[in-house]
């Protein structure tokens, strides 16, 4: 057995086995911990490859209060509910998307339309108070167990719903690393222009992968919203939620495959663990002193914790070529080159 199936063998015995050791308090930070590092990593197909969105909360929000508002209004089941906030998370990102692409807004001018577009969805969920519930909150009418509403009380049917769902984002990440587009994209985010002459279509490359990463986003926000089944609009949407996935995926390691859950698995962590010790002691506190390491993170491992992980990690020498397998080896010996000499 090589060494990566035996960890895949490992990683699924450690999933199946969780929640029958685990107590419910750590059940439900493992079942946000791998939502959220879902919805990171939909961030991810974008940021690595230097589009910086400070717009995923705009699309997160979308996700969250689309099925919600549905069924509290209609009655209409979130199976269908979620497909159509998906639907409306991909409009946004192409109405925004596409006139910015097309126009050629790149860089810090990118990042800051999405900035815009976050805080409008954001001021917009506030402003429809009798709708959305304003600033107060939205909660869902809640039936008990039932499948046509998506609502379970037992926590291990959200684990399982959370564990596929992050499972299905690694494996949307490593087709599009493995694919023709990484190339396109790669190629994109070092000069448009270079990548245009070579025959790569700029617009649909750029706006494939928005899209992909807005409806990710939308359907981690809709599971979301589903299990925690209160809605906050500063929780879900705006500038705040924005920052934080950013920051997350950047220090958990934007450019490896499980980058975005490390930073999902210690962002997570370190909020929980610094709420429960200062507790209303200091109120603040847990959030500067977690504001205060992110940066510090950043600032130092700018590849992120996987990323300084693997640059320490002592590389394995490669087999020497047997003599019979090269011969020229043999040349090389008995004629050294002009410049050796």
């Amino acid at each position: 057995m090589t060494g990566r199936r035996a960890s895949h063998a490992i990683l699924i015995a450690v999933l199946v086995a969780i929640p029958a050791i685990m107590p419910t308090y750590f059940l439900h930070l493992v079942i946000q911990i791998l939502i959220w590092a879902f919805i990171y990593t939909a961030w991810a197909l974008m940021g690595r490859f230097g589009f910086v969105s400070f717009g995923h909360g705009a699309f997160l929000g979308v996700g969250a209060y689309g099925p919600a508002l549905l069924w509290n209004n209609y009655g209409l089941t979130p199976w269908l509910g979620i497909p159509l906030s998906i639907a409306a998370a991909v409009l946004l990102a192409g109405l925004v998307g596409y006139p910015c692409f097309r126009r050629r807004v790149v860089g810090h001018y990118f990042a800051l339309v999405t900035l815009a577009l976050s805080q409008v969805v954001l001021l917009s969920l506030v402003a429809a108070r009798d709708i959305t519930g304003g600033s107060l909150g939205l909660t869902q009418n809640a039936v008990g167990h039932s499948w046509y509403a998506l609502q379970f009380p037992e926590k291990s049917y959200f684990y399982v719903i959370s564990v596929l769902l992050w499972l299905f984002g690694l494996v949307i990440w490593q087709r599009i690393d493995h694919g023709i587009s990484r190339e396109a994209l790669e190629a994109i985010s070092e000069d448009e222009d270079a990548a245009a002459s070579v025959g790569i279509d700029v617009m649909r490359e750029k706006m494939r992968v928005t899209i992909i990463s807005a409806a990710l986003t939308a359907l981690g926000g809709a599971i979301y919203g589903q299990y925690v089944m209160y809605l906050n609009p500063d929780t879900v949407a705006g500038i705040a939620v924005s920052l934080q996935i950013v920051f997350a995926a950047i220090a958990g390691g934007v450019y490896s495959l499980f980058g975005p859950s490390v930073g999902a698995l210690l962002t997570l962590s370190l909020t929980e663990g610094l709420r429960v010790w200062f507790g209303a002691n200091f109120i603040g506190a847990a959030n500067t002193i977690y504001g205060i390491l992110l940066v510090l993170c950043i600032i130092f491992m700018p590849q992120g914790i996987v990323g300084a992980l693997a640059r320490i990690r002592p590389q394995r020498p490669s087999p020497a070529k047997p003599a019979a397998m090269a011969p020229e080896a043999h040349s090389v010996t008995r004629r050294p080159s002009s410049a050796a000499q």
